[in-house]
C-alpha cells in the first residue's frame, strides 16, 4: 500500500543532477559562445545563415545570430535570451555578454570541482560586479563635457568598427548624431531624453552607401492612393484609421432572403452609402490627410480628390502609432461611439506643419513634416541589396543606440580595452583587501589570533 502510494507521488521524467549536469551545461554554453566568437571586434567574420524556407541572412550581430538558431538546451537557451535582452536594453555589445557569460560559466565549473560551493563562487561573482561597477565610476567614466561633443561621434564610429558601414564610418557618424539630436525632448523632470523610436529608417535600392541621407520629418513607404490627389498639405490635420474604407460588406455567416429584386437593389445602394457616410464625416471632421491601415477602394478615392485630401491605405500599424505620437492623433478602430451611432471627433487628428510626396529611387514616399507633439526624422538608406540593405540598418540602429545612452547618460569610459584591463585588478584589489571568508568590517579593525601572527578575526 505504501510502495503504491510512493510510486503514485513520482513525477514523470528523469532527473539529473551533480558534476556531469554542470559540465554539459558549461559544454552547450561554449557552442553557443564559439560560433558568435569569430564575429567579435574589427576583424571579425559575418555569418551566412540560411533558414528553413531558404532565405539568406548575412550579419555579424551577435543577436540576429543566435535568433536564428534553433537552440533546445535550456543553459544554451539562457544565452540566446542574454543577447536578445541586451539588444533590448542597450542595443550594442550582444556577442560580448555571450562570451563573457560563457567564460564566467567556464570559470566557475573549475571552481566547483575544487570543492568551492557555487553559492560561495556566486557571492564571489557579484562582489567582483560592485567593485567593477564602482571602479569605472570612480575612476575610468569621464563627463561628456570634459572631453568635447567630438566624443559622441567616437562612440557612433566605435560601435559601427566591426560592421559593413565601417568602412564610411566618418559618414555615417555623423548621420547618427545629427538625427538623435534632432530628436531631442525634455521630460518632466527637466532630464533629456533621445527618443530613438522617432527616427524611421528606410531603405531603398540602388546608388551606393553614400547617396544615403536624412530627411526633415517622418517618412514612410507609401504613396497617394490616386494621381489627382495633391502632392502637398500644408497644416496638415491627420486622420489615423485602422478601419477599412471599402464597400461595406454584411459579416460571415449573416444571411438576407430578398422576395423582390428591388429590395436587392437598395441593400446594394445602402451599402455604398455607409462608407461614403464615414467618409464624410472623417472630412466634416477637418482631416486633409487620411491615413489608414486597410484598403480604400475607387468610390472613397473619388471622395477625397473630389476634397483634395491625401489619402494613403495599407500603411504598417508600426508607422501608425509613431505617427500618432508624433502628431498627437488617435488611432481609431472604430467609428462607433457609446450611443451606438458612428461619429468622428476632431480632437483625434493629429496635426503637423505639411505632408508631401517625395520620390526616392524607384519609389514614392510619404514625409510628415514639423509635427506637433514630437520631433521625427528618417534616414534613407541606400545599398546594392536586400541583404546589404538590412545589415546597414542593423548595424545603424545599434550605433543610435549607444548615441542615446552616451548622450543620456552623459559619461563614456576609455575604449581599446581600458575597461576590461582594469577590471581584474580592482577585483585583485578588492580581494586583498577583504581576504577570503571575511566580512564587512574593515581588516585593521580585527585583532590577531594569540595562536598564529596569520589568523584574524
Amino acid at each position: 500500500m505504501q510502495q503504491g502510494g510512493i510510486d503514485a507521488l513520482q513525477i514523470k521524467g528523469q532527473r539529473e543532477s551533480g558534476q556531469d549536469v554542470r559540465t554539459a551545461n558549461v559544454t552547450a554554453v561554449q557552442a553557443v559562445a564559439n560560433i558568435v566568437k569569430t564575429s567579435l571586434g574589427p576583424v571579425g567574420l559575418d555569418k551566412m545563415l540560411v533558414d528553413e524556407i531558404g532565405d539568406v541572412t548575412i550579419t555579424n550581430d551577435g543577436a540576429t545570430i543566435l535568433k536564428m538558431l534553433d537552440v533546445e538546451h535550456p543553459a544554451a537557451k539562457i544565452l540566446v535570451e542574454l543577447a536578445e535582452l541586451q539588444d533590448q536594453e542597450v542595443g550594442d555589445g550582444t556577442t560580448s555578454v555571450v562570451i563573457i557569460a560563457a567564460e564566467l560559466l567556464k570559470r566557475a565549473n573549475d571552481l566547483v570541482r575544487n570543492k568551492i560551493h557555487p553559492t560561495s563562487i556566486i557571492s564571489g561573482y557579484r562582489l567582483a560586479m560592485r567593485e567593477a561597477c564602482k571602479y569605472i565610476e570612480e575612476h575610468m567614466a569621464t563627463s561628456i563635457d570634459k572631453v568635447g561633443k567630438d566624443t559622441i561621434k567616437n562612440c557612433a564610429k566605435t560601435s559601427m568598427a566591426s560592421k559593413i558601414i565601417g568602412s564610411d564610418d566618418d559618414f555615417f557618424a555623423d548621420m547618427v548624431v545629427e538625427a538623435a539630436m534632432s530628436v531631442q525632448t525634455i521630460n518632466d523632470m527637466g532630464d533629456y531624453k533621445y527618443p530613438i523610436g522617432s527616427i524611421n529608417i528606410l531603405k531603398a535600392h540602388g546608388k551606393s552607401a553614400h547617396e544615403s541621407r536624412l530627411l526633415k520629418g517622418y517618412a514612410i513607404n507609401v504613396p497617394r492612393s490616386a494621381q489627382g490627389m495633391p502632392k502637398r498639405v500644408e497644416n496638415a490635420k491627420i486622420a489615423l484609421l485602422d478601419i477599412n474604407l471599402q464597400k461595406t460588406k454584411m459579416q460571415m455567416g449573416v444571411q438576407v432572403l430578398v422576395k423582390d429584386p428591388r429590395e436587392l437593389e437598395k441593400i446594394r445602394a445602402k451599402e455604398l452609402d455607409i462608407t461614403a457616410d464615414r467618409i464624410k464625416m472623417i472630412l466634416a471632421a477637418g482631416a486633409n490627410v487620411v491615413l489608414t491601415t486597410k484598403g480604400v477602394d475607387d468610390m472613397a478615392l473619388k471622395y477625397f480628390v473630389d476634397a483634395g485630401v491625401i489619402a494613403c491605405r495599407r500603411v504598417p500599424k508600426e508607422d501608425m502609432r509613431r505617427i500618432a505620437k508624433a502628431t498627437g492623433g488617435k488611432m481609431i478602430t472604430s467609428l462607433g461611439d457609446m450611443e451606438g451611432n458612428e461619429s468622428y471627433d476632431s480632437a483625434q487628428l493629429g496635426t503637423a506643419g505639411y505632408v508631401q510626396e517625395e520620390r526616392v529611387g524607384d519609389d514614392e514616399v510619404m514625409v510628415i513634416g514639423d509635427a506637433s507633439q514630437r520631433k521625427a526624422v528618417t534616414m534613407l538608406l541606400r545599398g546594392a541589396n536586400d541583404m546589404m540593405l538590412d545589415e546597414m540598418d542593423r548595424s545603424i540602429h545599434d550605433s543610435l543606440c549607444i548615441v542615446q545612452r552616451t548622450l543620456e547618460s552623459g559619461k563614456v569610459v576609455p575604449g581599446g580595452g581600458a575597461v576590461e584591463a582594469a577590471s581584474p585588478s580592482t577585483s585583485r584589489a578588492s580581494r586583498r583587501r577583504w581576504g577570503p571568508g571575511s566580512s564587512s568590517r574593515s581588516r585593521s579593525s580585527r585583532k590577531p589570533c594569540s595562536s598564529s601572527p596569520r589568523c584574524w578575526r
